[in-house]
């Protein structure tokens, strides 16, 4: 195991995956910088897309790889990846293809809500429609 501050501070690429096996990974537009989506890696999904330059993910809810777009066209082609200081974290910068669109509703990201105070407390607002 890599010294904490070879982590934080030097050149080793040693992700921290949590105990279910899964690491975070936030997907960027690399062209608009918007966030799309956000969903988990295996190791197995982070050495492919590494080695093939498309994104895969793991479902949590199939429990098996997942490559972003297989079905939709939605090929998510990277063309950077991130990682936090403690490496627990990882951020791909994509360009996405087919329609553009990131999102299971059919719409270009995820994050299509924002939420605001209404007399009642927070409730969404629709930024994005499908």
């Amino acid at each position: 195991m890599a010294a904490s501050s070879d982590i934080e501070e030097g050149s080793t690429f040693a992700p921290k995956f949590g105990a279910d096996g899964l690491i975070t990974c936030v997907a960027v537009d690399a062209i608009s910088g918007d966030v799309l989506m956000v969903a988990h890696m295996n190791s197995e999904a982070l050495t492919r897309t590494l080695a093939e330059g498309r994104v895969w993910y793991f479902s949590r809810s199939r429990q098996s790889l997942w490559l972003k777009g297989e079905t939709s066209g939605q090929i998510q082609s990277l063309v950077e990846m991130r990682v936090d200081c403690d490496q627990d974290c990882i951020v791909v910068k994509v360009k996405v293809g087919g329609d553009g669109g990131a999102c299971h509703t059919g719409r270009s990201r995820c994050f299509y809500r924002r939420v605001v105070n209404g007399p009642q407390g927070p409730v969404l607002a629709f930024i994005d429609t499908p």
